[in-house]
């Protein structure tokens, strides 16, 4: 493979990779401090247990996704310096932001939230999670507004001298109707993930095989009962904005969405495929299910509306900006766009079944195939976020810099064009096998720690007594069987050190 296309997978990888921290992260802090509120308004300890416990897990998941999000700023510059030339004046901004107001927001709050149990008023405790939470919630505003731009270039100028873009009104950067689409959807998509994963630990706690303390039931119990609700809640918010973001797709990138339902060829009133049969990539219009004028609806309101196909886009985008084919893969645009349809269905069915089963009050079943739905249908908004990314930034190809349909012609950059011309191949290689060894390695260690921390349960992870952040439990050297306390950590400092590590 040539640079473009190892750079291209080196960045997909760490991208798809880091993605998988953010949407739970961002909607994590939002549930803990909730958790949090409810807590201080009631002062039921049942909210503070599961304050510690899940402010626990976000920890650790904002460490790592802080530790991977450090590769992305250097890949601009590492492969693709042509980009960064083109684009630096206005991706700058927007990046700037991110780091000097959000991050930093978020991260001295955050450490003034997990030392400040017992140094501040529970009032500015409160204060310092929920500025925290608004530090994550803008932090990816900022970065939606960057990656909006690549898709739809607004408040620029083209420099002919310097051949690059430059930024004249940040304010239509930060207020890009491609951003003011996608921003709701990207925060609902992170509810809808915290939601699914408080209510997948907490359902697989409340019928593993040794049953928690009572204190942790009545917890455990509220916290499945929140997740059911705020899954119901996020799951209509994600398909709202998903839908508004879809019809905004169709007039600013006809070709990511002609893509997206495979329609080779320009139709009036088409129909909206729900799955296909055969090569999309060579026969695009090859289907076996089609709803009848869907697609029309879908993306304009009307029933007979004409929707532009893939070869006949490519014929224009040819005559527009030069010989080429301008069409991305079909194959990815097309299975993605519907992976992250049903991965988000999944997540909000799974919502449906934990409802059915704990109507009127009734304990979730002590059975196997519940404690396995329970886990596995946590992966669910993981794989529906991840998916809605690749259809996203794989169905903006060839471009990385999309053209805007009613901007400046001049200001749009292919992929092809985007890459650095002083790295070579094996430089590229070498660095992607050393990103893809580290991030493996992480995973680990992330995925070792939030098992062992959702092992050990409420009671395994937070004091009975107080809002300290401790743990109680044994040395860890018993043989008394698969109890809390033997996934706990062993001692304080271990749990102050990882609260240290996390910050």
């Amino acid at each position: 493979m040539n640079v473009v296309q190892l750079a291209r997978w080196q960045f997909g990888i760490t991208t798809v990779y880091h993605f998988l921290m953010v949407p739970l992260t961002i909607g994590l802090a939002l549930v803990v401090a909730w958790f949090q509120t409810c807590w201080y308004r009631t002062g039921d300890d049942a909210y503070l247990r599961l304050t510690k416990f899940f402010g626990k897990l976000f920890l650790i998941n904002f460490a790592m996704g802080v530790v991977t999000g450090i590769v992305q700023e250097f890949q601009f510059g590492m492969n693709w310096a042509s980009y960064s030339r083109f684009v630096g004046d206005v991706f700058g901004a927007p990046l700037a932001m991110e780091a000097l107001v959000a991050f930093f927001l978020e991260s001295t709050f955050l450490g003034l939230w997990i030392f400040g149990w017992d140094r501040l008023s529970p009032k500015l405790h409160l204060a310092t999670i929920w500025a925290a939470a608004i530090g994550t919630t803008l932090s990816a505003y900022f970065i939606v507004a960057a990656n909006s731009w690549m898709q739809h270039p607004v408040g620029v100028r083209f420099n002919k001298v310097t051949g690059r873009a430059e930024l004249i009104d940040i304010k239509a950067v930060l207020t890009n109707s491609t951003t003011l689409a996608a921003y709701p959807h990207v925060i609902a998509g992170a509810l809808l993930t915290a939601a699914v994963f408080v209510g997948g630990v907490s359902a697989w706690l409340l019928t593993r095989d040794r049953t928690p303390a009572e204190r942790d039931r009545t917890a455990l119990k509220r916290a499945v009962r929140s997740a059911i609700a705020l899954t119901f809640v996020a799951g209509v918010a994600v398909a709202v904005s998903g839908h508004f973001q879809t019809r905004l797709m169709f007039e600013q990138q006809p070709m990511k969405m002609a893509s997206a339902e495979a329609l080779c060829a320009t139709q009036k009133g088409p129909g909206l495929s729900v799955f296909a049969v055969g090569d999309v990539s060579a026969e695009c219009d090859v289907r076996s299910f089609v709803v009848p004028k869907a697609l029309s609806l879908l993306a304009t309101d009307r029933t007979d509306a004409v929707i532009p196909g893939v070869k006949d886009l490519n014929k224009q985008y040819a005559a527009k900006y030069g010989a080429g084919d301008y069409r991305p893969n079909l194959i990815v645009t097309y299975w993605g766009f519907r992976a992250m349809i049903l991965f988000g269905a999944l997540a909000s069915f799974g919502a449906v079944v934990a409802w059915w089963l704990t109507r009127k009050g009734r304990d979730l079943p002590q059975r196997r195939w519940v404690r396995r739905a329970s886990i596995a249908v946590i992966a669910t908004p993981f794989l529906a976020n991840g998916f809605g990314w690749i259809f996203t930034e794989m169905g903006r190809q060839p471009w990385v810099v999309a053209p805007n349909p009613n901007g400046i012609p001049e200001v749009r950059l292919l992929t092809k064009q985007a890459a650095s011309a002083s790295v070579s191949s094996w430089m590229v290689l070498t660095t992607l096998i050393g990103f893809t060894l580290i991030y493996a390695a992480l995973m680990v260690v992330e995925i070792g720690l939030l098992r062992r921390y959702v092992a050990a349960g409420i009671d395994g992870v937070v004091t009975p007594g107080g809002p300290s952040d401790q743990t109680d439990g044994d040395d860890g050297d018993n043989d008394d069987g698969p109890g809390p306390s033997e996934h706990a950590p062993t001692d304080d400092q271990e749990a102050d050190e990882l609260l240290a590590f996390a910050y």
